[in-house]
């Protein structure tokens, strides 16, 4: 049975438990509004997927392939995507609150207004990545690279940017109070 075939038996409910489909091979599959929350994909290649409006609550995914992935309006929290390549995904009003996205690279992705709020994005690389309107309340965004990011809008209340990279990053209309800025580079 191919990758695929197990997923869509999964999604009818033919079979028990938890998904693993970890190192699968999901591309360009539509699973838009699907849930896979809890589910296994750590290194799937899930490469310009459609996953608009899935639901992948506590799902691990780290290290998996996200490139070109739409993601919008997706319910990623508390997700492991640590050491994801979410580069030029779309993630707007994505909802990745706690979700745990150390060392990801979310280069040239749209978070434009997504939920950030806990999130740990330490040492990710987010370099000309669209996060305005993007709400990243409590957010560890220690040695990110947030170079030529438009961060417009977005509520960095009590956000950690100490050792962030935000050469070039448009910050007007951010809220920073409460954020740390020790050793920031700009």
């Amino acid at each position: 049975m191919t990758d695929k075939e197990k997923i869509l038996e999964y999604l009818r409910g033919d079979s028990k438990g938890e998904i693993d489909l970890r190192w699968g091979d999901l591309r360009q599959m539509k699973l838009s509004n699907a849930d896979l929350s809890n589910a296994n994909l750590s290194n799937a290649d899930l490469s310009f997927a459609d996953l608009s409006g899935a639901i992948f609550n506590n799902a691990k995914l780290n290290c998996a392939r996200l490139v070109g992935v739409d993601l919008s309006k997706a319910d990623l929290k508390g997700a492991d995507l640590k050491g994801a390549n979410l580069s030029d995904s779309d993630l707007s009003n994505a909802n990745l609150s706690d979700a745990k996205l150390s060392d990801a690279n979310l280069s040239g992705a749209n978070l434009n207004g997504a939920n950030l709020c806990g999130a740990d994005l330490y040492n990710a690389h987010m370099s000309n990545s669209n996060l305005s309107g993007a709400d990243l309340i409590n957010t560890d965004l220690s040695s990110a690279d947030l170079s030529s990011a438009d961060l417009s809008g977005s509520d960095l209340r009590g956000a950690n940017l100490s050792g962030a990279d935000l050469r070039g990053a448009n910050l007007g209309g951010a809220t920073l109070i409460g954020a740390d800025m020790m050793d920031v580079i700009n």
